[in-house]
């Protein structure tokens, strides 16, 4: 059967026609699809907040133990996860240029989703040990300076406010630099929560104060490290992105003109941000396959923003004498439902799709 396949990779837009896709025949389609990190991201001011956390990080380390703060020592913590987020985006972006070549069809795309996920399990394993010993300091509260806790974490405020407004400047169209830059907003509410701590126990002498703010502090790192697991997770088992129901996308993919039926739909992404999807459509005998494909993919780019898109499209019932594949519907027997052998067919055109993955998705009402 002929193939044809429309191309469209990256910004320069070119076109590479003539490369069949599966492995039943057909009419194949790859849509439009633009991969990776802006290039315009710059780098520059997400290297400017870096170095600001950086610097305050080592710093309150030294003064959280001196001081004998828990919260302090806490904070710092969670600005190390700040400065593995950016690093994170930058390393992001310098792989996002490389181009796929060899074993790596995507490139090294995931790249992020293995850092993302390492950062989660730390931040996980780092929150249960700084809880440990906020109870503990809350059962025996130690001696702590206050003056010291209050100023640390007012220059905190100063610090994170100033990186807040650098990664602002930068290209927050990259997930990865707004997941950066939503983690740095998220450490200046702990470094108010230090303050007021810090305030606390200088006022009033409530020692235990401390070990509630790192509480609040672990509660976050908390919230963070469950997000990064959850999502990267997701991704590594192919599930589909968060807020697409690929049953409600298919059926609304069958309500096409033309279209009979789609089978082999996946949905799933390949890094954060850029959805896949891939499905086998049947359409009605004589229908033009490729506008059928060029509607489809128009409509996962307009409502589910999915832009990076393989449509096997196929007729129903044509016959083999005419050069296209014929579909026959199976019973649950294994045998052809619509009579008898297909003429001149083989085993293999039988079992033509026997076995589709997930559910078989027709006009009308429908079971999922």
């Amino acid at each position: 059967m002929a193939q044809h396949a429309d191309h469209d990779h990256g910004p320069d837009g070119h076109d590479h026609g003539g490369h069949g896709h599966g492995g039943h025949g057909g009419h194949g389609g790859h849509g439009g699809h633009s991969h990776g990190v802006a290039a315009d991201a710059d780098r520059r001011w997400l290297l400017s907040a870096l170095a600001l956390i950086t610097a305050f990080m080592a710093g309150e380390v030294v003064v959280g133990f001196a001081a004998q703060s828990l919260a302090l020592i806490s904070d710092a913590a969670h600005m190390l996860t700040d400065a593995a987020s950016i690093v994170l985006a930058l390393v992001a972006m310098r792989l996002a240029a490389r181009p796929a070549r060899g074993g790596y069809t995507y490139g090294l795309k995931r790249a992020e989703i293995l850092s993302a996920q390492a950062n989660g399990v730390t931040l996980l394993v780092l929150s249960a040990w700084l809880a440990y010993e906020a109870v503990q300091r809350l059962i025996n509260p130690p001696d702590v300076t206050g003056s010291l806790v209050l100023i640390t974490a007012m220059v905190g405020i100063v610090v994170n406010v100033a990186a807040t407004w650098c990664m602002s400047k930068a290209n927050r169209t990259s997930l990865n630099v707004e997941g950066a830059f939503q983690h740095v907003l998220t450490d200046l509410y702990a470094f108010i929560a230090t303050a007021i701590a810090g305030l606390i126990v200088l006022t009033t002498g409530f020692r235990q104060a401390d070990a509630i703010a790192s509480l609040i502090v672990v509660a976050l790192m908390l919230r963070a490290g469950i997000g990064l697991v959850r999502d990267s997770a997701r991704i590594f088992l192919e599930a589909a992105p968060a807020g697409i129901d690929p049953d409600a996308v298919a059926d609304r993919l069958v309500a096409a003109p033309l279209v009979e039926e789609i089978h082999d739909l996946h949905i799933w992404e390949i890094t954060s941000g850029q959805p896949a999807l891939s499905a086998h459509i049947l359409v009605t005998p004589g229908g033009d396959c490729h506008a059928v494909r060029r509607d489809l993919q128009r409509q996962l780019r307009e409502r589910y923003r999915i832009s990076h898109s393989t449509l096997q499209v196929d007729h129903v019932g044509e016959e083999e004498s005419s050069g296209l594949l014929q579909i026959a519907r199976l019973g649950p027997d294994g045998g052809l439902l619509d009579g008898g052998p297909l003429p001149g067919g083989s085993d293999d055109d039988r079992d033509h799709c026997a076995d589709a993955h997930g559910p078989v998705h027709r006009a009308g009402p429908h079971q999922h």
